[in-house]
């Protein structure tokens, strides 16, 4: 009889192979999901975060050391060198991430004995650095056990607060005496170790060198020029030096006194510490040159060039194994400017003259700057920027004329009459009047206020046009066109209240011929002027130029808006930049070339601008214009605008402000194609109660037949040839400013 199978056991059974079954999947499914998890995280290791773990491997394995390459030169616009570079021997020093300061020690007095360092920058910080190093044992005994515990129990110090403690205490009490008795060698390894430390790791600091020859020297001085003999012991011993090299740094020498061409860092200032987070971010190194100011600095990222790179293989423990060149480098692109420096020279020659001849005229205290700025206006290239001031010298004393070219965007004035065409055009476009309008030029008499007038009709009554208007410099017509874009009509004895609308549409219409508003030049630190506010009486005044300022580039880019119909252009003082010569002789070839930049257009018609023109015209040739007397003559048939404004100099050292006067001409030739518009402005000319007649218009003569002479002797020894890189000219002059030199410019 067959034995019936145990129910229990096999039900017992079938839940054992079901539990492992189900136990099984979950197995399976957890080594699933765990392969999809490495895999996806391997996806995102290697596709999205693999450049950033490559460069973090590069970071501590292959690490980037810059060297120094030529900066840009700077050319005029006839290719006549500006700005050069001078090349320097030097002998550098390049540490490492794991250096210690034993082995610059080591290395610093190998190097002393080959070559000779000036101790005179030495510190007492760099005194007690040396005396510490060589005195170990010496120094642990100069703070006590106790000091040191209690300064290491101070709960209200960080670790760090504690070791610059216990550093200070120590110093404080290394004995002056043993400071001062160091050798004249070990003076000389102090010297060049203090420029070791100084540098930055895989950064080469310059030891000795990139200087020029000083010949102001005194008896046993030493030179930081590198001579021959040195460069050539340590160019022999370089196996023995680790991280000393022997190179060709770079002096930046100036052939120009044109402060606008700006200033680049010296080797042992680096980048400046106000922009050092801007640069730093730019992949620039801490002791790297940058441009400091105007061209050099508004051109910074076209000067500075291409750094070669050398990556230094180290191993895991930080130590080279192995160097490399993976970039050659490439110099700075160069610049070419817009002006002509002969041009530049013969107008600042006269400029400068002048301004000494007229500071001998009673009454020209306050005067001590001129300017004149040259504009081609259609492109917007400035032809010449000269700027000069009367300073003391501060080592003999006596007067002394300095470039002053910057202040023609830095610095503002009241600029009087010539913002006169700009008060007829707003009148124009507001529609207060109109092409041919008359009023009577007569004394305006506002209740409460003085008495206004124009300067050739002080008591009479003449009917006047507007051309005659800008031909005679009417200020009362001036008054009446205000009064008219305020919606007011003048009533002798009556108080005035013009309401503010009136100040901003007269604003406003300078504003588009290019007065009140930054010009837009390719220099750092351009302002707009001053604002002279909404006081009701001071609106008249406003439209004769003697409430808001103007800076004198404002006033040139106002003619060049004038003289081509109406198109504020954008001035610019570099006009290519150019790949670096390859061979010395001619410029390279043209990377970028800044073509007219129209920032505007004026809201008036053709015929209303074509007015203006005509009528300045008039003051230069017509019988009664008020530059009749110096352009009546001139055969490049221009024409302009004279200006003359009450102005007040501040005197600091008698607390005290004296009534001047200020003096400006604007202009524009030849008449039909103008290639020039002008400017010229002599702030606090004279003192108000000493002025007699404007000594500007004749000096704007001479400046503008001195281009149009230099033009035409030019134009007649040029032979133009399109097909050939233009080649590099000597300087205008022989004389070199070097760069240590422009710092005080």
């Amino acid at each position: 009889m067959r034995k019936t199978p145990n129910k229990r056991a096999q039900s017992v059974k079938a839940k054992q192979r079901a539990n492992i079954t189900f136990r099984m999947n979950i197995l399976f499914f957890s080594i699933f999901l765990l392969f999809t998890l490495l895999i996806l995280r391997l996806g995102y290791l290697q596709i999205v975060k693999g450049e950033d773990y490559k460069r973090t491997l590069e970071r501590t394995e292959e690490i980037a050391v810059n060297t120094s390459v030529p900066r840009g030169r700077i050319f005029d616009s006839e290719g006549r060198i500006l700005v050069d570079n001078e090349p320097q021997r030097a002998i550098t020093y390049t540490k490492m991430q794991t250096t210690k300061s034993d082995e610059m020690y080591e290395i610093a007095k190998k190097l002393s004995k080959l070559i000779q360092k000036n101790p005179k920058a030495i510190t007492k910080s760099d005194l007690q650095d040396f005396w510490l190093w060589k005195n170990k044992e010496k120094a642990l005994e100069l703070v006590s056990d106790e000091e040191r515990k209690k300064i290491e129990t101070d709960e209200n110090l960080s670790t760090k607060e504690k070791n610059i403690e216990a550093n200070r205490l120590t110093r404080s009490r290394i004995p002056e005496e043993e400071l001062q008795s160091f050798t004249p060698k070990e003076m000389q390894v102090i010297a060049i170790y203090r420029e070791m430390v100084a540098g930055y790791a895989l950064s080469p600091q310059i030891i000795k060198g990139g200087e020029v020859a000083n010949k102001s020297l005194k008896p046993g001085e030493i030179s930081e020029e590198v001579t021959v003999e040195e460069f050539a012991q340590v160019s022999e011993r370089l196996s023995e030096l680790k991280g000393v090299n022997t190179t060709t740094d770079w002096r930046r020498v100036y052939t120009s006194p044109l402060a606008i061409l700006g200033t680049a860092s010296l080797p042992k200032e680096g980048i400046p510490k106000e922009r050092l987070d801007y640069f730093l971010s730019r992949g620039y190194s801490r002791n790297d040159r940058v441009g400091k100011s105007y061209i050099e600095q508004q051109y910074e990222e076209v000067l500075q060039g291409k750094k070669s790179v050398v990556k230094n293989i180290t191993d895991g423990k930080g130590r080279v194994i192995d160097t490399k060149t993976v970039d050659e480098g490439k110099p700075g692109e160069d610049l070419v400017l817009t002006m002509n420096s002969e041009v530049q020279m013969a107008q600042e020659e006269i400029l400068e003259k002048e301004l000494l001849r007229l500071k001998q005229i009673p009454g020209t205290k306050y005067l001590d700057r001129a300017f004149f700025i040259m504009i081609n206006p259609y492109t917007g290239e400035v032809l010449s920027l000269v700027g000069k001031q009367v300073v003391n010298d501060p080592v003999t004393g006596k007067p002394k004329v300095r470039d002053y070219a910057f202040g023609s965007f830095t610095t503002s004035y009241e600029v009087g009459s010539t913002v006169k065409p700009g008060t007829l055009l707003t009148g124009y476009r507001e529609k207060a009047i109109e092409i041919g309008e008359k009023f009577i030029d007569e004394p305006i008499r506002i209740k409460g206020s003085e008495t206004k007038s124009s300067v050739f009709n002080r008591s009479g009554r003449i009917l006047l046009s507007d051309s005659e208007a800008i031909e005679r410099s009417s200020n009362v017509f001036m008054f009446k066109t205000a009064y008219s874009i305020a919606g007011r009509v003048y009533q002798p004895n009556q108080g005035i209240n013009f309401g503010i609308d009136a100040f901003q549409k007269m604003r406003n219409g300078y504003a588009q011929l290019g007065l009140g508003v930054r010009t837009g030049i390719d220099l750092p630190g351009e302002v707009s002027g001053v604002e002279g506010g909404t006081k009701m009486g001071k609106l008249l005044d406003l439209a004769i130029g003697q409430y808001d300022t103007y800076t004198p580039l404002q006033l040139a880019q106002y003619a060049a808006t004038l003289a081509n119909g109406g198109s504020r252009i954008q001035p610019h003082v570099v006009k290519e930049i150019r790949e670096p010569s390859t061979d010395g002789e001619q410029l390279g070839g043209v990377v970028k070339e800044f073509t007219p930049n129209v920032l505007n257009t004026i809201d008036n018609t053709k015929a209303e601008i074509a007015h203006i023109r005509s009528a300045m015209q008039l003051v230069y040739y017509g019988s009664k214009g008020s530059a009749h007397s110096a352009f009546g003559n001139s055969k490049f048939n221009g024409a302009g605008k004279t200006g003359t404004a009450q102005s007040s100099f501040y005197d600091a050292a008698q607390d005290k402000s004296f009534s001047t006067v200020n003096l400006t001409h604007i202009g524009f030739a030849p008449f039909d194609n103008p290639e020039i518009a002008y400017a010229l402005v002599i702030p606090w000319a004279s003192l108000e109660s000493n002025y007699k007649s404007s000594f500007a218009t004749p000096i704007a003569r001479e400046l503008v037949d001195k281009y149009f002479e230099i033009q035409q002797k030019n134009e007649a020894l040029k032979e133009i040839d399109s097909t050939t890189t233009p080649a590099i000219k000597p300087a205008f002059t022989n004389d070199k400013i070097d760069e240590e030199e422009t710092q005080t410019k």
